[in-house]
């Protein structure tokens, strides 16, 4: 009796001594070919560092890597499919650098597969508060008589630098965009009195808004802001005016396993359903929970294609 008790206990033992090594996690590094103190790099540390509590087969690792399209080039060309690799692109790759300068890409949408939507950001205009101005009625009435209108964005041919081209175009003013390394020092350009204006998330502006030195009087989106610090700011579409949403993709290479970006793309829709994450992303990072499928994105990068397009002349000249 003793000896079949030992046998089956040596039995289970060494069956789960196997499932033990059948069980082993996959992990998917996730490049962000963007600074390292950006809003997407937060972003995806945040994430990843929860991936472990929803997946005991999926382990998500955030990698920063300054660069934009040489980063993504790099890692097209050192991925293959099913690689357990991640990278970031948005409408900057897809929409804008595609149309300005594609020599600069070494690789097209057709290389990658869409995973998921990481956010979604509605940038804001702000003013330097001297200047008055406290909504986009006043804004109309200012570029009127203002004469030239300075307006410090992230780069010259970013998101930001296309968001303004767009507004300004559309009102008929004379134009200076200001580029900046960083959003984050076009906010401090606008609260320093630098330039008139400013394109930037929301986060980035808030504390020179707290100090009275900004107003945010517009949001690039059709309704106005909904919560937040910001909430009840008007949204330039209302008024007629183009806009576009920054977005983050995560794209995986393409022809990796479709069973395997479906355990992907579950993985992230829980985490971004998580209390905690959705709760800092709207109250501390100022951004939405935006999950996309393949059309959605097909949408966005079309818009801002077309928004480029007619603009391009403005920002590029």
């Amino acid at each position: 009796m003793k000896k079949t008790i030992c046998l089956v206990l040596i039995c289970v033992l060494v069956l789960g001594m196997f499932a033990g090594c059948g069980a082993k996690a996959t992990t998917w590094t996730v490049t962000c070919p963007w600074a390292e103190s950006g809003v997407a790099s937060m972003v995806s540390q945040k994430v990843a560092a929860k991936s472990t509590e929803y997946s005991d087969d999926l382990i998500l690792v955030a990698q920063a890597i300054k660069g934009d399209a040489a980063t993504v080039n790099t890692w097209c060309m050192d991925t293959e499919a099913n690689d357990p690799e991640l990278v970031f692109v948005g409408e900057g790759l897809l929409s804008i650098t595609s149309e300005i300068d594609p020599a600069k890409m070494q690789f097209t949408a057709e290389d990658l597969v869409f995973v998921e939507n990481l956010y979604s950001s509605i940038f804001v205009l702000s003013a330097d508060a001297r200047l008055g101005l406290k909504n986009i009625s006043d804004l109309q009435e200012y570029v009127k008589t203002a004469g030239q209108i300075s307006v410090a964005t992230n780069g010259a041919t970013g998101s930001e630098a296309f968001l303004a081209a767009a507004l300004f175009g559309s009102m008929g003013a004379d134009l200076k965009i200001v580029p900046y390394t960083s959003a984050g020092e076009a906010a401090q350009a606008v609260s320093k009195g630098e330039t008139m204006f400013a394109v930037s998330h929301q986060s980035q502006i808030l504390e020179a808004s707290q100090q009275g030195n900004v107003t945010v009087i517009a949001a690039f989106d059709e309704n106005p802001i909904e919560s937040g610090a910001f909430a009840g700011v008007e949204g330039v579409g209302a008024y007629g005016y183009p806009y576009f949403r920054n977005r983050c993709f995560i794209m995986a290479r393409k022809g990796t396993d479709a069973d395997k970006v479906a355990a992907l793309k579950d993985l992230y829709g829980k985490i971004l359903n998580d209390a905690e994450v959705s709760s800092w992303l709207t109250d501390t990072m100022l951004l939405e929970v935006d999950t996309m499928t393949e059309a959605d994105v097909q949408a966005h990068i079309e818009n801002v294609r077309n928004i480029v397009v007619q603009y391009k002349d403005v920002v590029v000249g």
